[in-house]
């Protein structure tokens, strides 16, 4: 019997067996390569989505409308000033309205409890680009960008490198042992991910053949690795003054030329991006100047080699997006 995920909601990877989950990944491989060749696939035209942000993105926003519309989609557009939800209108009744006018429903943002309960009153398919939990929709891109790279991903080691309790490392310890992987978390033990949630992947892994480890040594987190992954040390929505702590605590997991010497010599490099990789921000000139850092969590010459594939990544957003919505809508 086929994988079918029709009227599904998109949540967490920890909702979908690994067979659903490569349906996914084969499925955005075949829209990359109808894409690739100009071939029309707006098979959803008449559906109409709409999202929901309450937190800014570039990758994100842009992967969900031109996915959608490339599917033959509607797409309207919500930042928090333009939607009355949680304020002058409960969430409930917001996601019951939005039900009766759209088709599917993204929502990006704070709690995981909000995209729970929009999938909960709503009654329609409901994405998660992001929460402070989870972001399942972006291990996607990430997954994609490995098989593209490897093959099977059966047996690769992907290590994160830095503050592993967010909900980018959550996110790839799920779907790293939903496909049989080996999940490295290297940072400092404060910035582990929960036990309960490494429990459970451990838990998975083990029916997988997958490996979950937890470290602080950067030698042992890179040893034997195909994927040096990392994220920006500040979160966002966090506040500032986090910087100096955060720095302090994550220089020495900083993914340098070094670091990728320690892991396999065809690893690649991966990033959801954005990056303080140079001064050519805001923030990062804010950071050199306070801390003396031309960069952060990776540098220039990682980022700018040929190992990196944050741009490859990043493209793959737009095609596994398009994925999870057609597979749900469809």
């Amino acid at each position: 019997m086929g994988v079918n995920v029709r009227g599904r909601n998109f949540l967490t990877l920890l909702d979908f067996t690994p067979a659903e989950i490569n349906y996914f990944l084969d499925l955005a491989a075949e829209f990359k390569r109808l894409k690739a060749n100009g071939v029309d696939h707006s098979y959803l035209k008449g559906k109409q989505v709409v999202l929901l942000f309450e937190k800014t993105s570039t990758r994100t926003r842009c992967a969900f409308e031109v996915g959608a519309r490339d599917l033959g989609m509607g797409v309207t557009f919500l930042d928090p000033g333009s939607s009355q939800m949680g304020k002058k209108e409960s969430l409930e009744d917001t996601a019951k309205v939005l039900g009766r006018m759209f088709d599917g429903i993204e929502y990006r943002g704070f709690k995981q409890s909000v995209v729970e309960d929009l999938a909960k009153y709503s009654g329609v398919p409901v994405w998660n680009g992001l929460t402070d939990d989870f972001h399942p929709t972006q291990m996607l891109a990430d997954i994609l960008t490995v098989k593209e790279e490897f093959g099977d991903v059966r047996g690769r080691k992907l290590t994160f490198f830095g503050d592993a309790r967010n909900n980018v490392a959550n996110s790839l310890m799920v779907v790293c042992a939903k496909l049989g992987m080996t999940f490295c978390a290297c940072g400092p033990k404060d910035l582990w991910p929960k036990d309960e949630l490494v429990k459970k992947c451990k838990a998975i892994a083990k029916e997988t053949g997958g490996k979950i480890e937890l470290t602080d040594d950067v030698k042992e987190g890179a040893k034997d690795c195909d994927a040096v992954y990392t994220d920006i040390w500040v979160s966002m929505g966090e506040p500032e003054e986090l910087w100096a702590k955060r720095i302090e605590l994550l220089r020495p997991y900083q993914v340098n030329k070094e670091l990728m010497a320690m892991a396999k010599p065809t690893a690649i490099f991966l990033h959801c991006l954005p990056s303080f990789h140079d001064r050519n921000t805001t923030i990062g000139e804010d950071i050199y100047q306070k801390f003396g850092l031309p960069a952060m969590e990776v540098t220039d010459d990682v980022f700018l080699g040929k190992q990196a594939r944050q741009f490859d990544e990043a493209e793959n957003r737009m095609h596994t997006i398009k994925a999870v919505m057609y597979a749900t809508l469809k």
